[in-house]
């Protein structure tokens, strides 16, 4: 008799995975001392009461706070330090283990979430950006055989990672770029990133990675086609952006790009977020727990608007209420673009195209449409197409949506 499957989650734990948890412990007890001290002192200060600084509290009640947070920061410096030679004994001992798909999905959505933060405090639970092909990471010494001449990069969505590309629908696995690669001879190639960082920051990144590729590729490359969900279409936008300013010659390779659900022009629930802000920090009671709206993400608050370039955050406050400010950037010149956006509706209608869409991406947003005709995104009407009846997720499962990235893609085999 078989035994039943293990439901204890820390076998899907690494030991740096418990650095970094230790790490995140800490920061959150100290990060929630100052919330609670800055509520407090902005009571005081409606009695007159003043502080030692804004948002803190004076005398003994000031000292209590400081010694919380400085017990807790001790405390979290001695754990990283033992954890970080437990770390090393066993991974000497034991190697690297392949995480489970369980951990990769729970690093993926922490790394959308507060990925930003994770960098800023060295957290080991940062992900770095890496390619793979066959669920291993790419190795520019060690390249697997039989690679063709033809690549097709996938760029996953906010929280995701490259194994959600396999999706489920009505109990069968799907998975668009097998799907393409064998029927179109293409090797698919994974992107894995840190979607809590900024758009153009990760675009900077990738740009560099594709240069690599290229380089490095094992037979003469003739096309690289790309098929990014979601963010992975503002990030492949931002990356062509920076390899034609430096020049780079990946571009000259770049064929198709095929976008699944991107929010072209930005998503209302992250603008929903941003009124969040401004209403709790428009009282004095209230002012000290709009740090917990500004948690999230330089990456979720770039999908206000849907930003692709440095100069459209750099020297901003990210939190701040403000209009559409971002520098039109056009679709590419020279490649082939194409859009699948989705709807819940089962048919079109001016509300729901604009409020519904798949759930999370309206569907003007997805289409490039905008209401300033130089923000617009000229997609041909032979290269959009709409899934009736669709949530955003289930792009990545329908059948029908393949079958369409099939007619598009297949003329550029011939």
């Amino acid at each position: 008799m078989s035994q039943p499957a293990s439901k204890n989650p820390l076998k899907h734990l690494r030991p740096s995975d418990l650095r970094g948890i230790a790490q995140l412990a800490t920061d959150a007890t100290t990060g929630v001392a100052r919330i609670v001290e800055g509520v407090h002192q902005s009571v005081w200060d409606t009695l007159g009461v003043a502080g030692r600084a804004p948002g803190q509290t004076g005398g003994i009640t000031g000292f209590v706070y400081q010694a919380v947070q400085g017990v807790a920061q001790l405390l979290g410096d001695g754990a990283d330090r033992l954890l970080a030679t437990l770390q090393t004994r066993m991974e000497a001992t034991q190697g690297a283990e392949p995480g489970t798909p369980q951990r990769e999905a729970a690093l993926a959505v922490l790394n959308g979430v507060m990925g930003d933060r994770l960098i800023e405090s060295k957290n080991p639970l940062a992900l770095p950006m890496t390619l793979h092909h066959q669920g291993a990471a790419l190795d520019w010494q060690a390249l697997p055989a039989g690679l063709q001449p033809k690549v097709l990069l996938m760029l996953h969505g906010l929280c995701m990672n490259d194994l959600q590309w396999t999706a489920q629908h009505q109990g069968q696995a799907v998975n668009h770029g097998e799907v393409l690669a064998s029927a179109l001879g293409y090797s698919p190639v994974y992107l894995r990133y840190n979607s809590g960082l900024h758009v153009s920051q990760n675009g900077r990144e990738l740009s560099s990675q594709l240069e690599q590729l290229l380089a490095h590729w094992p037979v003469p490359l003739d096309e690289i086609t790309v098929l990014a969900h979601s963010m992975g279409g503002l990030l492949i936008r931002s990356a062509l952006h920076v390899a034609r300013q430096q020049g780079l010659a990946w571009p000259r390779k770049l064929k198709n790009i095929v976008f699944l659900g991107t929010p072209h022009h930005g998503a209302p629930l992250e603008r929903a977020g941003n009124w969040l802000d401004t209403l709790l920090g428009s009282t004095t009671y209230t002012a000290p727990l709009a740090q917990l709206g500004q948690l999230r993400s330089a990456g979720v608050t770039d999908l206000r608007y849907g930003l692709v370039l440095d100069e459209d955050w750099q020297g901003r406050d990210r939190f701040e209420r403000a209009h559409d400010q971002r520098q039109v950037v056009p679709l590419p010149e020279g490649v082939a673009c194409f859009t699948v956006a989705a709807t819940l509706a089962d048919k079109r209608r001016a509300l729901a195209d604009r409020l519904v869409g798949d759930g999370l991406v309206p569907l003007r947003s997805a289409l490039g449409q905008h209401d300033e005709a130089q923000r617009c995104l000229q997609f041909a009407k032979e290269s959009q197409w709409i899934s009736y009846r669709t949530g955003h997720m289930e792009l990545l499962s329908r059948p029908e949506v393949t079958q369409q990235l099939l007619h598009w893609l297949a003329p550029a085999a011939a």
